[in-house]
């Protein structure tokens, strides 16, 4: 009887407790809500609502293997309880597992046959299937990971294929079509192969008897009204850059053509740079190191208000995540290649896991730029991502990068040298790895809460700055409260300078400016400050759909 009555107890207090985590989710505290329906769990893991809840918490910290798990386990804990399907659904789609998302929301629809939501959903699923599998149908192969043996055993990488470009797009189409038919509704099946003829018609003509797309600047002429910023020649000015970020503040656009200029001069610079960069800094001098900004221009002005503008003696690196999440992503982007183009000494730039086609179809900025642009400009725009240089060395002291760290140890400097970064990121190996992965607060390797990458320990950060005589890892990709975090015995700092990220996690901002010769970090925190009324993910409306 005792022990029943401990048992009734539990469940009692784990209500209580679960309670308290749904205030703080409502709070956005969501890092504290997960940690109590972690103590409500513990007391009583056979409730399924407890699972989903802690799920969907992680997904607000875009923790989505550690959502994935947790759905799965409330799907595990009791199959009729819808809301775990439609966590773990939601979960691979933001990871852009599209047709295992669709089996989720499959299942979602046979339990709740007439919710309009659901329903709703689950075609929403089936339509970015086709369109995700036809473009795939036109799209390049990417090499699905680069481990350090391959990396010494192709030195730069090789980017040969088997087969000519027009078979490569035929066979796709038809696999397409064959994987369409074996996996989607009959009327969906039948869309996907009338985009398949659609795209062989499109891309025969390009191969056959086109021009091959190519664009020039000189030849997008500027309308007489055209008001906005200028680029007289081919010479990108300060003049040009103030004037252009003025216009962007009001909300004013720059025209087509030198946005075309900037990217190409973006792209010709970039190519030329290694992928890992040493930077060095005179005593006396300075460099401040920015973490993600995500689209939120008017906090990037802020920055530079509080920190002046990049120039070379006020030179800046930031850290990747330039894009996505917030709507203001291609102002963010132009600016930060511009400055690059007046004075590439001004600025630093190294990639991060949204600069990638896969997550910028996902989280706006692609839809952004269809919308104030058009669809040519967001595969420009993925030519120049692929250019970024993938980590920074700063007086041979400091390693930049904005993910983390490797699945094995002995990588050394020159490794990441040998990285062929001139591609979408693969899913695994080191590329992968410096993109994706966090560190933890204890020893050795983990799974990724995000389903890709990996954690890493203090244990593991020791040594690689032991092996590299290094003293410091500078890295960004997590949101942090204060806008940075000191870990690993002080060895390793977080920074992340997007405040209020997202509108809605009430988190400080934070940049590092780091001085020479001895390459003390001096952190400088700041809040968010008001922007336009236009909401993050304004442009990313499919997704919106299953926050």
């Amino acid at each position: 009887m005792p022990s029943m009555d401990i048992k009734k107890s539990n469940v009692t207090h784990a209500e209580e407790i679960k309670c308290l985590a749904n205030k703080a989710f409502t709070a956005h505290k969501y890092a504290q809500a997960i940690n109590l329906y972690t103590e409500a769990i513990e007391l009583n893991n056979r409730n399924a609502v407890y699972w989903a809840n802690r799920a969907f918490a992680h997904i607000k910290l875009e923790e989505y293997g550690s959502a994935l798990e947790d759905a799965s386990k409330a799907i595990e804990v009791d199959p009729r309880y819808s809301k775990g399907y439609y966590r773990r659904g939601a979960a691979y789609l933001a990871m852009g597992k599209f047709e295992e998302a669709l089996k989720d929301f499959q299942q979602l629809k046979k339990m709740c046959p007439n919710d309009p939501d659901t329903i709703k959903k689950l075609k929403e699923c089936e339509k970015a299937i086709v369109k995700l599998n036809s473009e795939e149908a036109v799209a390049a192969p990417v090499p699905q990971t680069d481990s350090v043996a391959d990396l010494h055993r192709v030195g730069a990488g090789s980017n040969a294929t088997s087969l000519p470009p027009q078979m490569a797009i035929v066979a796709a189409a038809v696999a397409t079509t064959a994987i369409a038919i074996s996996t989607l509704s009959t009327k969906a099946a039948t869309l996907v192969a009338a985009i398949a003829v659609v795209v062989l018609v499109i891309m025969g003509t390009r191969w056959w008897g086109g021009s091959g797309g190519v664009i020039n600047a000189k030849t997008l002429d500027v309308e007489p009204q055209y008001s906005g910023a200028k680029i007289e020649g081919d010479i990108i000015t300060l003049d040009f850059v103030k004037k252009m970020m003025d216009d962007f503040k009001n909300q004013k656009s720059l025209h087509k053509r030198y946005v075309l200029q900037i990217l190409q001069q973006t792209k010709e610079i970039l190519k030329a740079l290694p992928s890992l960069v040493d930077i060095t800094i005179p005593e006396g001098k300075h460099l401040t190191v920015c973490g993600d900004v995500h689209g939120q221009f008017y906090d990037l002005l802020n920055i530079f208000e509080l920190n002046g503008l990049p120039s070379e003696d006020n030179p800046y690196l930031f850290n990747g995540d330039f894009v996505d999440r917030g709507s203001f992503s291609l102002e963010v982007i132009l600016t930060l290649f511009a400055v690059k183009c007046m004075s590439p000494s001004a600025i630093h730039l190294s990639r991060g896991n949204h600069e990638s086609k896969s997550m910028n179809k996902m989280y706006g900025f692609e839809g952004e730029v269809k919308t104030k642009l058009n669809g040519t400009f967001v595969e420009l725009f993925a030519e120049v991502f692929c250019c970024l240089p993938l980590a920074y060395v700063l007086n041979e002291k400091v390693f930049v990068v904005h993910g983390g760290l490797f699945s094995v140890d002995g990588v050394k400097l020159s490794d990441i040298r040998r990285i062929d970064r001139f591609r979408e990121p693969p899913e695994e190996g080191l590329m992968s790895e410096l993109l994706w992965s966090d560190p933890q607060p204890y020893p050795g390797r983990g799974p990724s809460k995000r389903g890709v990458g990996l954690s890493f320990g203090a244990d593991v950060t020791k040594r690689f700055l032991q092996d590299n005589n290094l003293d410091l890892l500078v890295r960004s990709h997590e949101v942090k409260d204060e806008g940075y975090e000191i870990e690993h015995d002080g060895k390793l700092i977080t920074v992340f300078s997007a405040p209020n990220y997202c509108d809605q996690m009430r988190n400080k901002g934070a940049f590092i400016r780091f001085e020479g010769p001895n390459m003390k970090p001096n952190i400088v925190t700041f809040s968010a400050v008001p922007h336009p009324d236009v909401k993050p993910m304004a442009y990313a409306n499919f997704f919106q759909l299953f926050q």
